[in-house]
């Protein structure tokens, strides 16, 4: 299956949240959907999903539109929003099963459903549980139960690792890339970027309601390999090593990531080479310097500039 989003306008007001956003994505790939809070990521989905309506533009699943065939469309899409309601004295198990029922599973069917997408998510054993009294974690694999008890072809995810533990954002993303294997189209939204990275086959970078850059992976960091990127590590004091750095030549946008500096160096091999002896002379102690593949990360902080409408 192809998933089309054509010419997407949403207007709230005086407010364009979206603004000709177009992009596509198939079967079998995950999506990564960047952008700063405010960019437009939740209004695009929630209209992927049926839950919203477009100002123009629309949305195909395959010959489907969302527009113009919501009722159809809602049956092939599972969507998961960034926070899941805590129904008030409402179980694991009676939360799947409602939403089983409302996509017109019965009896036998609707029982083998429910007890699949609690087996594969994890979550047989609090299925007698009250939503209201989990963690944000186990809330977040019962949503994805939810989502996916209709066997939908295509899971759109708003945030679903905000909040997570380590431990829950890696069962997360090994789940993903399973749904992926089985031929599902996933289109997840994050702001751990670095975790994007490893599991998608493309990505979707928006800013202030306007497409920046989308396409597959490959084709994004082809693009912007101008630029070679470094990572550094020293021992040296970091506000004294972070002056120094932005008074070299060919380096563009150091910054400091956890305990080390990444920053861009212009043109050949050799311009690294001389930042390096620069450093040493300066007496600063290096104690690791290496170059890194550019990641989404990289080119959001590249190409985006933390605006919003």
């Amino acid at each position: 299956m192809k998933i089309i989003v054509e010419n997407l306008r949403r207007e709230f007001g005086q407010t364009i949240a979206v603004n000709d956003v177009s992009f596509q994505f198939e079967s079998g790939q995950i999506f990564g959907f960047v952008g700063p809070n405010g960019a437009g990521k939740t209004t695009t989905m929630r209209i992927m999903a049926t839950l919203d309506e477009p100002t123009s533009g629309d949305v195909r699943l395959d010959n489907i539109s969302v527009v113009e065939e919501p009722e159809r469309a809602r049956h092939l899409v599972g969507f998961v929003p960034d926070e899941l309601r805590a129904y008030w004295d409402t179980t694991v198990d009676d939360y799947i099963d409602f939403f089983a029922r409302a996509y017109g599973l019965k009896g036998e069917e609707r029982e083998q459903a429910v007890n699949s997408v609690e087996e594969f998510t994890n979550v047989t054993g609090i299925a007698n549980k009250q939503l209201r009294a989990l963690s944000k974690g186990m809330k977040q694999r019962v949503s994805l139960a939810r989502a996916l008890v209709s066997d939908p072809e295509i899971l759109i995810l708003d945030e679903p690792a905000a909040g997570l533990d380590p431990r829950a954002r890696i069962e997360l993303r090994e789940l993903l890339s399973l749904l992926a294997d089985q031929g599902k189209a996933i289109f997840i939204s994050s702001h751990i970027l670095a975790e994007l990275t490893e599991i998608c086959h493309g990505a979707v970078i928006i800013e202030q309601g306007k497409i920046l850059e989308a396409g597959q992976t490959e084709e994004i960091v082809s693009k912007r390999e101008q630029k070679l990127t470094y990572a550094l590590r020293s021992m040296s004091d970091p506000d004294h090593l972070l002056r120094d750095l932005l008074q070299m030549p060919h380096i563009d946008q150091p910054r400091q990531a956890g305990n080390e500096f990444l920053f861009e160096v212009g043109g050949a091999e050799e311009n690294a080479f001389e930042i390096l002896n620069l450093l040493i002379q300066k007496d600063h102690r290096i104690v690791e310097f290496r170059q890194t593949k550019t990641n989404l990360e990289d080119i959001f902080m590249d190409i985006t500039e933390g605006k919003v409408q």
